[in-house]
């Protein structure tokens, strides 16, 4: 059965072979930043775990990452079978809406070796490599998370950022692409099309993730977003440039574009595949579009920080989620793409039609269109993400 319409959806699940088959150069080639002066290491900073003692839980996630019942919101069908069945209480807030604005958020107390009063937070590939990169994730036990050594798809093995997956743990993946409403105009097919169009113009958000954005604009200059030079960034930034002095871009958004999206308030955008997904299952005339171009692929990982001091929960946690018929009760809600094996075959129990979904589970013809942005180093980092952020007004 279709869920309803949810506001504000981000991150999703749902998995196939296939639709995850690329993840491994995806998530294993980005790399973050260091930032000098803010860097931990294990020995210099001690996180003391009080979970035999102590049973409950601060998670910290996007908002709509979770499965809500449909007819009482304040439940959560797989969160609360948790609580269920190890008493572990958890207090959940969905406070990520950006991967820089949570950063900043944290990283005080992360670079002092403080508390941020959280025991489990998810963050995209680049920002979790960013953190591990800094010492401020704590290393897992894989003893204590069984489900995920036998349930994580080979293609999410050996990430260049975590190759023994013991401080990240995939949490979903997905696609950054083109959407449009059909109800306030008509179909869209290119990256410049969305920039150049005058029937779009002041109607058009895209995103404050500088990789999706930047890597969708790369790809429509015919440059390779996963290895791409400082000039040909520079000449995709001005065609960025150009779309926000015309007007023809009304803002950047993170999270919140998908109400705009589904109310007609903007026609089109750069967004997510799972939250085009969700709005469309309400209204077919919402589309995803991945441009011939390409569209930029991520995931999303669970790490626990320096100084959460409720560990061995958070990993109980993270090892319930890799039961395959958890992560299709997941599934069913949110629609990305999921890095547990077996999700799909528990998928077409619930819904037969998302199991389907060439969004969810994508083909090769999918695939093929899909890259990733090229991982930089620290100079790099600051660099681009200079750039960008003067461009967007941020």
């Amino acid at each position: 059965m279709r869920t309803p319409l949810r506001p504000l959806t981000r991150r999703g699940l749902l998995t196939g072979t296939l639709g995850s088959a690329a993840l491994l150069a995806a998530s294993g080639s980005l790399a973050g930043c260091g930032t000098k002066g803010a860097q931990q290491t294990e020995a210099g900073c001690v996180s003391e775990d009080l979970s035999g003692t102590e049973k409950k839980l601060a998670f910290s996630n996007w908002p709509q990452y979770m499965d809500v019942d449909e007819n009482d919101e304040s439940k959560r069908p797989s969160l609360d079978g948790f609580i269920a069945k190890t008493g572990i209480q958890v207090t959940y807030t969905e406070d990520i809406n950006d991967n820089n604005e949570f950063f900043g958020k944290v990283q005080n107390q992360l670079a002092a070796c403080q508390s941020t009063d959280r025991d489990l937070i998810v963050l995209t590939d680049w920002m979790a490599a960013r953190m591990i990169r800094l010492g401020w994730i704590q290393k897992l036990d894989p003893a204590k998370i069984p489900n995920v050594q036998a349930n994580l798809l080979p293609s999410l093995l050996n990430r260049s950022f975590d190759s023994e997956n013991r401080i990240s743990i995939p949490w979903q993946s997905g696609l950054a692409g083109l959407a449009y409403n059909g109800d306030v105009t008509k179909e869209l097919r290119t990256v410049d099309e969305l920039l150049t169009r005058p029937d779009l113009k002041g109607k058009v958000t895209a995103l404050s993730e500088m990789r999706d954005t930047m890597g969708l604009l790369l790809g429509s200059n015919g440059h390779d977003p996963a290895n791409f030079t400082t000039a040909q960034f520079d000449d995709a930034l001005n065609k960025l440039k150009k779309a926000v002095d015309s007007g023809q871009i009304r803002k950047f958004t993170g999270n919140d574009y998908a109400p705009d999206l589904a109310k007609g308030d903007i026609a089109a955008c750069i967004g997510w595949s799972g939250d085009v997904i969700q709005l469309s299952s309400e209204n077919a005339k919402v589309q995803f579009v991945a441009p011939d171009s390409g569209v930029m692929l991520f995931s999303d990982n669970m790490m626990v920080p320096n100084k959460a001091t409720h560990k061995g929960n958070a990993e109980a946690l993270i090892n319930y989620y890799y039961e395959p018929a958890v992560a299709a009760t997941l599934a069913a809600y949110v629609n990305y793409i999921c890095p547990v094996k077996g999700a799909q075959a528990e998928m077409e129990k619930i819904d037969p039609e998302l199991a389907a979904n060439p969004l969810i589970f994508p083909d090769e013809a999918l695939l093929s269109k899909s890259k990733v942005f090229m991982a930089l180093d620290e100079k790099q980092e600051k660099e681009y993400e200079g750039k960008f952020q003067q461009v967007i007004g941020a």
